[in-house]
């Protein structure tokens, strides 16, 4: 924890240095919103979705329903979203290896689990026309669909896919790619986001099948396997990604300490973020195994006071 600290304070240090010597380039970037069309008709879509639901529930007496924190959880998700895909942190993140990683956590970390605990997925449904809706039904009970959904959303599987994205894409000849190609960029934001959206969804999901102790294994080991690659790429005696050798001393820093930096961002407050989550789910798992003796208790007194009574 001492290296991890002194690690981050040397960070913010090369941060303010190069933020005061490349202030001009600074306040330009960041008036540089991007609003591609495809992502844009996206978020449209899913908000249009999403109230049109919402609306029509209400009208029909679904309000009861309704709870206000799943409406909090997709507005700041959908939010967040806009942020990572359309402000300027994505033109940024091409520039800057720690932008780009931080766009990333954004969307794994933030986005995909508030759009998960929103559960969206009953108001897009009432958003559709009847005939539609009951088609979309039907197909989603198809023994062949909702085979393969429990398949691919199982804890095992969630994770495994979740891990090998994150390693997968961190190869220095994809990473780079990635700059160079927005279809290629395109495809690790999507597969990122929707690896994170199965992710979380055994977690959210209310057919608990983990348990606390499995959940909490599946977190913690999360936790670990991505704060290795965050070491790895702290410790790395180089830069890995050649297109920042020359796009990062633009900004002040070497594509060495750029990257450097990126790996602090996943190993310390991603790192973090998820060992509070498996703290979290310690003491809930602590207190369901109280729970659980009290009443065992409760029941044996039971017995011996009704069997000493006869």
């Amino acid at each position: 924890m001492k290296l991890r600290t002194q690690f981050a304070a040397l960070s913010v240090i090369s941060l303010l240095t190069s933020a005061s010597a490349q202030a001009e380039a600074a306040r330009v970037s960041l008036r540089d919103w991007t609003w591609p069309p495809a992502i844009v008709c996206a978020l449209m879509l899913t908000a249009a979705l999403y109230s049109t639901g919402l609306a029509k529930m209400f009208r029909h007496g679904a309000d009861r329903k309704l709870h206000v924190q799943p409406m909090v959880c997709f507005a700041v998700g959908w939010a967040s979203l806009v942020i990572a895909l359309d402000s300027p942190i994505h033109e940024l993140g091409e520039q800057l290896f720690w932008v780009h990683m931080t766009q990333h956590e954004i969307l794994m970390l933030v986005s995909a689990p508030l759009l998960v605990l929103s559960r969206p997925l009953v108001p897009f449904l009432w958003a559709l026309p009847d005939s539609i809706r009951m088609k979309v039904v039907g197909v989603g009970r198809n023994r062949i669909v909702s085979s393969s959904w429990r398949l691919v959303s199982g804890p095992f599987a969630a994770w495994l896919l979740s891990a090998l994205a994150l390693w997968m894409w961190h190869a220095p000849a994809l990473f780079d790619g990635t700059l160079h190609s927005e279809w290629i960029h395109a495809a690790q934001h999507s597969t990122f986001f929707l690896t994170a959206l199965l992710f979380w969804w055994p977690l959210a999901n209310r057919q608990f099948v983990l348990g606390y102790g499995g959940a909490l294994v599946y977190v913690f080991t999360t936790a670990l396997h991505t704060s290795i690659l965050g070491a790895l790429l702290t410790f790395a005696p180089r830069a890995w990604y050649a297109s920042y050798l020359t796009s990062a001393p633009e900004w002040g820093i070497s594509a060495l300490e750029d990257q450097q930096i990126g790996g602090l961002i996943m190993w310390i407050p991603a790192g973090t973020l998820l060992l509070i989550v498996s703290l979290v789910l310690l003491v809930k798992w602590l207190k369901a195994s109280d729970t659980r003796w009290q009443y065992t208790r409760m029941a044996a007194l039971a017995h011996h006071s009704k069997g000493a009574g006869e």
